[in-house]
């Protein structure tokens, strides 16, 4: 406990421009999905289960890529 390490990120922080656009990209992809699924389905054929997941990964995707993109630019979350 005398000698304490300093702390090192366990992402370089020279990834995270790249991360954030690839987590960004990805999550407007299943944003768009989601809203092509809801627009072009029938009232009848309704899947609550499959609008779920579509809507939880583009939330956790663009969650995580707006952590990123702010930590790009400066701002420590």
């Amino acid at each position: 406990m005398d000698v304490m390490k300093r702390y090192a990120s366990p992402v370089n922080p020279a990834v995270f421009p790249h991360l954030a656009t690839v987590l960004l990209v990805i999550g407007t992809f299943f944003t768009a999905w989601f809203f092509i699924f809801v627009v072009s389905r029938k009232k009848e054929t309704s899947s609550l289960i499959k609008e779920l997941l579509i809507s939880l990964c583009a939330s956790i995707f663009l969650g995580f890529g707006i952590v990123f993109l702010l930590l790009t630019v400066g701002i420590y979350v």
